[in-house]
């Protein structure tokens, strides 16, 4: 997207990993300094996730103290670390789905962090925030009996088909400027749910990276996703979690919005 909100070709089949690597983002801005990037009519369109096949997706799990006091936990000592498959990202306007056998589908509205360059043993902040490509929008949907009723591991409660959607966009840390200072908010059928701000996380962007790459070999187009707020189903009276036909609305200032439909698997 330029300046003036139009939609323009970058000119590459698509943005992965080896784009990434490669200099892509680079690239595509030079090109649209030169106006060498036509636009786009969309209308029609389907809107995909703004990365193609990203190698992992790693979550940091009761990231904010609100969300964690809610989920009846204690404030975590170190971040909290799953994955996520990741076959389950979708585009942010595509539909969720309730898997077979689901009682507890929950939303959760996040700040995802896409890696840009290979990081290993982060030895300060200012390495963490130079390998970050961008920001974006995501829903980390979770089944919550799968995740903390059916032996203990996350991973079956975060990984069906769908609980990923991603986007609309991938936005730069230029245009970002501060990740600590985002509002992110969350609706279902028009109702507020979520709304708060990444100033609350407990371990916030540049941590978690350096603190992943101690453990794990971060590369080019994998997606962390930061942790969500209060507000969840699991933490509100009555627990009202997706049912088919629910809508769910998100958005983090500066990132773009997103609107799901609720299917069933």
């Amino acid at each position: 997207m330029d300046a003036a909100g139009a939609l323009r070709d970058i000119g590459e089949p698509e943005i992965d990993g080896a784009f990434l690597a490669s200099g892509g983002v680079e690239r595509v801005r030079e090109a649209l300094q030169r106006g060498a990037l036509p636009v786009v009519d969309a209308e029609g369109l389907r809107i995909g996730a703004p990365i193609a096949r990203p190698g992992k997706i790693v979550c940091i799990g009761l990231n904010y103290r609100d969300h964690a006091a809610e989920s009846g936990a204690e404030v975590p000592a170190e971040p909290v670390v799953f994955m996520k498959a990741s076959n389950t990202m979708v585009g942010p306007y595509d539909d969720v789905l309730i898997p077979k056998g689901s009682v507890k589908t929950d939303w959760e509205v996040e700040l995802a962090v896409v890696i840009g360059k290979e990081a290993r043993y982060l030895g300060s902040r200012e390495e963490a925030l130079g390998v970050i490509a961008g920001y974006a929008v995501a829903n980390d949907v979770s089944e919550r009996e799968f995740q903390l009723e059916r032996g203990g591991q996350w991973d079956k409660g975060k990984s069906c088909e769908t609980f990923n959607p991603l986007g609309p966009w991938l936005v730069t840390p230029d245009e970002v400027g501060d990740p600590q200072d985002l509002p992110l908010r969350l609706w279902v059928n028009g109702e507020p749910r979520q709304d708060g701000t990444t100033k609350d996380m407990i371990f916030d962007v540049a941590e978690v990276v350096r603190y992943l790459s101690r453990f794990m070999v971060l590369e080019p187009g994998d997606v962390i996703n930061t942790g969500t707020p209060a507000g969840v189903a699991m933490g509100m009276p009555g627990q009202p979690y997706l049912r088919a036909g629910d809508v769910v609305e998100l958005e983090i200032g500066g990132l773009g919005r997103q609107r799901q439909k609720v299917g069933q698997a």
